[in-house]
């Protein structure tokens, strides 16, 4: 991960905008993933607890397990946004993170989609205030993040 690909101006927008989302992960993150399994339905199956697997969208995201995944995903990018300056230093969870993906069956190429939901979520928060801008540094940074996951599936595992 590079830790200078931001620029000073890329950070604070990033900054900002996190923290008008922030305070409220939970609500922010069922907008991300209803926006997800819209764009991508086939991606429901991925997540199933005790061995069950949800009917519908709407079942899988008042599942309280399916509801801490989601404070899960906002704590990783809460945590990118705390390291803009050192985005190296998460090189190797991040690269574990992309291990415990590929080993439940997630695609490299459901990122996508998860970039446009995040940035979906993003707009549909901040409303006016998600300028062209802050929608530049967003993709650049979940761009840096998804470069770190992915090294996860290039990574042979152990014993195999």
């Amino acid at each position: 991960m590079e830790s200078g690909m931001l620029s000073r101006t890329q950070q604070a927008l990033i900054r900002e905008s996190w923290r008008r989302v922030s305070g409220s992960p939970v609500q922010h993150g069922v907008v991300l993933f209803s926006r997800l399994f819209d764009l991508d339905p086939d991606l429901l199956p991925l997540f199933q607890y005790n061995c069950k697997r949800f009917a519908s969208p709407q079942e899988c995201l008042a599942a309280p397990e399916f509801l801490d995944h989601i404070r899960k995903v906002m704590l990783v990018i809460d945590a990118a946004v705390s390291h803009l300056e050192d985005l190296p230093c998460l090189e190797e969870y991040l690269c574990n993170l992309g291990k415990k993906h590929q080993a439940v069956g997630v695609k490299v190429e459901s990122f996508s989609t998860v970039g446009e939901s995040l940035l979906y979520m993003l707009e549909n928060c901040l409303g006016a205030a998600f300028s062209p801008d802050v929608r530049e540094a967003w993709i650049e940074l979940y761009g840096a993040v998804v470069k770190a996951m992915q090294r996860g599936w290039e990574v042979l595992p152990e014993g195999d």
